[in-house]
């Protein structure tokens, strides 16, 4: 990563939580190929980080994310190889988010539109501030949000979404939390405590144990009933093999807290 690029992301552990803060609150944290980057490196890392056991992705400013960087776009409007590569690449980090082995919690304050709302989708779990406000609004300049449509759909009702997609409104924290946006809503000043408490709550649980859990998961969704049960018990009888598993068990007939040692 070159030092222009890192300084796009800044990356803070401690405690097992390690925080994402996307950097460039003067262009409204939009995901230019350089952010793109950026973040798809720094997931790669705590991908195989076995110190990290909860992400959290922030950002600096009061937009949280503007989406794709528009003048960026412009600049290439002649060729579909820079915008093929562009949306590609937005797609690699979502999935990288999604199949990341820890869980990873959006800390939303301010806007979250287009690919920024597909970046608040894309996450396990969304805090925001009441303040916050979000929108897919590409049908506003011709170009619909096809990409953040996959992230929204899958987290929200059919119709919701597609009001979001086929109108490009915003919406307030409220009726985002009451259609399956984000998970709760708190007052802007209690954010973090909030954020970092779930965060905590989380990391405190074993490392191997939510690995599992998040891969089978988003594996089970897609799956039709039969299937998504097969599954999921060959992964219970393989998930009980494991240390932590017993550990648990034990620790929880024993009545004591359990001592985690599987990554």
């Amino acid at each position: 990563m070159t030092e222009q690029t890192a300084d796009l992301v800044h990356k803070y552990s401690e405690n097992g939580i390690t925080t994402l803060t996307l950097n460039q609150p003067e262009k409204k944290n939009s995901l230019s190929m350089a952010m793109l980057e950026a973040l798809s490196e720094e997931l790669e890392i705590i991908a195989s980080d076995t110190e990290t056991r909860v992400v959290v992705l922030a950002a600096h400013g009061n937009v949280f994310c503007a989406g794709h960087d528009l003048r960026e776009v412009r600049e290439q409007f002649d060729s579909h190889e820079f915008q093929l590569a562009l949306f590609n690449q937005c797609s690699k980090v979502m999935q990288q988010i999604v199949n990341l082995p820890r869980p990873v919690i959006a800390r939303v304050a301010g806007v979250a539109t287009a690919a920024g709302c597909q970046l608040v989708a894309s996450c396990d779990l969304a805090v925001a501030a009441d303040t916050a406000r979000f929108a897919t609004p590409g049908v506003n300049i011709g170009l619909f949000c096809s990409t953040p449509m996959v992230a929204v759909s899958r987290n929200v009702s059919r119709k919701h979404a597609m009001e979001m997609l086929l109108t490009g409104e915003m919406i307030g924290a409220v009726k985002a939390e009451r259609i399956g946006l984000v998970n709760q809503i708190v007052d802007e000043q209690h954010l973090d405590e909030m954020v970092y408490k779930l965060a905590r709550t989380i990391a405190e649980k074993s490392g191997h144990t939510l690995k599992i859990g998040k891969e089978a998961f988003y594996r089970q969704l897609e799956m039709p009933l039969a299937d998504a049960y097969e599954y999921t018990s060959e992964v219970m009888a393989d998930n009980m093999m494991a240390n932590d598993a017993q550990e648990g068990i034990c620790a929880f007939l024993e009545k004591r807290k359990p001592e985690w040692k599987d990554s």
